[in-house]
């Protein structure tokens, strides 16, 4: 598994994942009934491709926002 997430993209989606977890959790407080758990889990998703430094779909199209001498 080689890794292909790097620098500014790595922050953008720890941001993303953890505003997408936050809303999911903060969902039943601000009064929202449905479809606010659906959004913690794909806050799960951009968290953990940032966490681990590898995105399966850059594969798929060959692409990397890593830096080679990241």
């Amino acid at each position: 598994m080689n890794k292909n997430v790097g620098g500014i993209d790595k922050i953008l989606r720890i941001v993303a994942g953890i505003v997408l977890i936050g809303y999911a959790i903060a969902g039943p407080a601000m009064g929202m009934d449905t479809g606010y758990n659906v959004w913690g889990w794909v806050g799960v998703i951009p968290l953990g491709t940032a966490l681990i430094n590898f995105c399966p779909l850059y594969t798929i199209f060959g692409f990397s926002s890593r830096k080679s001498s990241d």
